[in-house]
Formats: structure tokens, C-alpha cells, sequence
């Protein structure tokens, strides 16, 4: 769970894939900037394991998850105004897989809930694990699934600012998202903490 929903800072929600891994380019063409990484991850293998026995050759030799990442994109994450959390189906290998090529330290991972969610009316299944961790924190979240339903839902079930910015998953992070979201911090009201009277005060007029 997060800290209070008084703390400083909003939260940035991070998914892996689409954001910051632009899985649906052209296989055949790279985005400029990125670097090409091969990946074994346990859940991938594990994954891959069970396909290749469900087709019938379970000795075959699973091929690592080809993975694109922008080694620019940590300094840039890290320099916004928001506390950092990983909300992606990597869970704890963002952290010991993704984070290191971003240079990024170990950051907070959402655990989604098994078995996943079903808000229906085709609201996405992170969408109320991510409200619920918010604790009513304000937040901005990026994804690729992120659709109109999901907005509508986060702003019934949670008390707090929220920003849903999809990514499309064929570019991922672009200058544009990072203006988007640091001018989306900036609007944001004081928070409450700011005013609230220290130890030994008493708060003055308004």
C-alpha cells in the first residue's frame, strides 16, 4: 500500500510493456533510441514452457522475450515530479530486469490481485488494484489499455486527482507524454500538508 494520501508528491503508475518496451512496431524496424534486449525472465520462461508443451514439443529450448527499452527514458522518469511505482504484469522482475537497463533504483511494484479483477463494462482488470493502492493518493498512470471506461471508473472510485494517459504501444514514451504529464503535476492543487500548523502553532486567518 501507499503512503497517506497527504503525502507530497503524486504517484506515476509505470506499465512496462507499451510505454516503455514499444512492442507493437514493426518487428523488422527498431524506434529510434531504443536498445534491442533478450531477455529470460522466470515468468516468461514459465509461460513459454507452457506453450511449447501445449503444442506438443515440450523440449524444445524457449526463446527469450525480445524486449526494446529507451536508456534515456530513466533520467527522464526520474526527473519528474512524482513518486515512481511499478503497475506492471513484470511485478518485481521490472525491478531486477528493466530498472537496471533505465538506471533506475528499485521502486515500489503494484501485486495484482489473483484471481484478476472483472469490473466489467469493459473497464481494464488493473484499473481497481491501481485505485485501490492509490489509497486516494493522487495519481497519473500510463498504459497502453487505458480507455474511456477506465477513465469513468477511476473517477467514481477515487477521491483524489487522477491522469490515465495511454501510450500507443507502437511509439512508446514520447517529449510529448513527459510535457503532458509534468504540466498535469503542476496543476494540482497545494497539498494539504503545506498548510496544516506545525508542533507549538496554531493555524492563523485564512
Amino acid at each position: 500500500m501507499t503512503e497517506d494520501a497527504g503525502s507530497a508528491r503524486p504517484l506515476l503508475l509505470v506499465d512496462v510493456d507499451g510505454p516503455l518496451n514499444p512492442y507493437a512496431a514493426k518487428p523488422s524496424r527498431r524506434p529510434d533510441g531504443y536498445e534491442t534486449h533478450r531477455l529470460s525472465t522466470p515468468r516468461w520462461l514459465a509461460m513459454e514452457k507452457r506453450r511449447l508443451s501445449a503444442w506438443g514439443t515440450p523440449g524444445k529450448r524457449p526463446k527469450p522475450l525480445r524486449v526494446w527499452l529507451n536508456p534515456a527514458h530513466g533520467a527522464e522518469l526520474a526527473s519528474l515530479p512524482f513518486d515512481l511505482v511499478w503497475a506492471t504484469t513484470w511485478e518485481e522482475e521490472a525491478n531486477t530486469y528493466v530498472a537496471p537497463v533505465l538506471g533506475l533504483p528499485e521502486l515500489p511494484v503494484i501485486t495484482w490481485s489473483t484471481p484478476r479483477p472483472d469490473p466489467g463494462d469493459g473497464v481494464f482488470w488493473k484499473t481497481p488494484d491501481l485505485v485501490s493502492w492509490a489509497a486516494g493518493r493522487p495519481f497519473a498512470w500510463l498504459d497502453d489499455d487505458i480507455t474511456r471506461a477506465d477513465r469513468d471508473w477511476v473517477a467514481v472510485h477515487h477521491p483524489g486527482p487522477a491522469l490515465l494517459h495511454r501510450i500507443d504501444p507502437r511509439l512508446g514514451l514520447l517529449p510529448p507524454d513527459f510535457t503532458t504529464l509534468r504540466a498535469w503535476a503542476a496543476g494540482l492543487p497545494a497539498r494539504e500538508e503545506h498548510s496544516r500548523p506545525g508542533p507549538g502553532r496554531t493555524p492563523g486567518p485564512d
